[in-house]
């Protein structure tokens, strides 16, 4: 990896949070995890010098590798050039239009190193507005992934939470060490499955509207946090107490109490 980064000048960008994982055991653990082989498909976000692009290329699937570093995408194309079930697309997966970049057709499986710095909104945003991917196995910080899979009560519970328990199921499904990347971050990084899911009947914007509320004054209970939008009445109608924080309801608790906001209305 770092003969690869060195014939090529280049240097890891600390703006884009390239941490480059140089372990093959570690990148066909993650392969494994995707659950994926021949008729799949894949969509790896910030593909880099393609250390995991060629573990889940191995599987047999059919792998769109994506990364937004010119001279990063002129590498990972050579490394991956001989193989003609990997695409090569170069873009910013913050930015790009994904419609354009998987096609028709949903079932999608995205695989990711995720950077830290853009973790948590390329997976809310994955599932806000692209239900053609239908899974993810991402690689982030270690409280990231608690953020993504906690359950009310537990670390890292919070507005982010609530929002892919809405979409999907999630779980952690393993830990990697920092010793596995080049550069070594300061980190240690988790492994987090996400599963779409029907959502629930009740829409998505005044129950995260209320969500981002509450969390947004997490140390006050419910009853100060959503005065003006949530009446004490209201509260106690859904089934919570005025008293409650609100890392203690669940996604069933929010759906509740927005679908006795909107009767009120």
């Amino acid at each position: 990896m770092r003969e690869l980064l060195t014939s090529r000048g280049l240097v890891p960008r600390r703006d884009l949070g390239q941490n480059f994982v140089a372990d093959p055991n570690t990148v066909r653990r993650i392969a494994h995890l995707a659950g994926v082989g021949p008729g799949d498909r894949v969509v790896e976000i910030g593909a880099g010098l393609g250390s995991l692009t060629l573990a889940l290329a191995e599987t047999g699937a059919a792998i769109t590798a994506v990364e937004v570093d010119r001279g990063v995408v002129a590498a990972l194309a050579d490394v991956v050039g001989a193989l003609d079930n990997v695409s090569v697309v170069e873009a910013d997966a913050m930015a790009m239009d994904w419609s354009a970049v998987l096609g028709d057709g949903g079932g999608w499986v995205l695989v990711a190193n995720l950077p830290y710095n853009v973790a948590t909104p390329l997976v809310c945003d994955v599932l806000d507005d692209v239900p053609a991917v239908e899974r993810m196995l991402v690689m982030v910080q270690r409280e990231v992934g608690q953020r993504l899979a906690a359950g009310p009560g537990r670390p890292g519970y919070g507005a982010v939470s609530v929002k892919v328990a809405y979409w999907s199921r999630a779980r952690i499904v393993g830990e990697v060490p920092a010793a596995v990347f080049v550069p070594r971050p300061n980190v240690e990084s988790a492994l987090v499955e996400i599963v779409r899911r029907p959502p629930p009947d009740v829409p998505s914007a005044p129950l995260f509207q209320l969500v981002r509320t509450a969390f947004g004054q997490r140390r006050k209970m419910l009853r100060r946090s959503l005065a003006g939008l949530v009446t004490l009445e209201e509260l106690v109608a859904a089934g919570i107490p005025g008293t409650a924080r609100p890392e203690e309801l669940d996604l069933d608790d929010w759906c509740r109490l927005t679908v006795v906001t909107m009767v009120g209305t």
